[in-house]
């Protein structure tokens, strides 16, 4: 008997997230860095657990799929917005009618902002040491 599951990777800032939807009645199993957490205690702001859950309340997929989260590295929001674009790629794979209303939801585009660069010379990124004339 074969698996039937449903990929999509996300990514953003730091955090890599890998998600898998298989049929189900709406189970979610999270693995922060290797370790399994419970999602509820993990995602502990109802903001961040609206954001994971946007791509499956758009659909109206919540209860029709068992998630299965591999999540790495960055913060709690960058995790959660992770999560949300790799469901939504996976809810694509699933099913190409969906790519429409996700997309015009923005939850299908890559968040690009990363952190800057410190640079010699400068305190931080663009903080440069206070001037002094004399």
């Amino acid at each position: 008997m074969s698996l039937i599951q449903y990929y999509g990777t996300g990514k953003r800032k730091t955090s890599v997230a890998r998600v898998f939807l298989r049929p189900g009645k709406g189970d979610v199993t999270l693995y922060v860095n290797k370790r399994p957490r419970p999602f509820d205690e993990y995602f502990n702001l109802a903001s961040q657990k609206q954001t994971i859950k946007q791509p499956l309340r758009l659909t109206e997929t919540e209860s029709k799929f068992d998630i299965f989260i591999r999540v790495n590295g960055g913060g709690l929001g960058g995790q959660a917005d992770a999560i949300r674009l790799g469901i939504s790629r996976a809810l694509v794979e699933f099913n190409k009618e969906l790519k429409s209303n996700l997309k015009n939801a923005g939850l299908l585009t890559r968040d690009a902002r990363i952190k800057e660069r410190k640079k010699y010379g400068l305190l931080g990124a663009r903080k440069a040491p206070q001037y002094h004339k004399r």
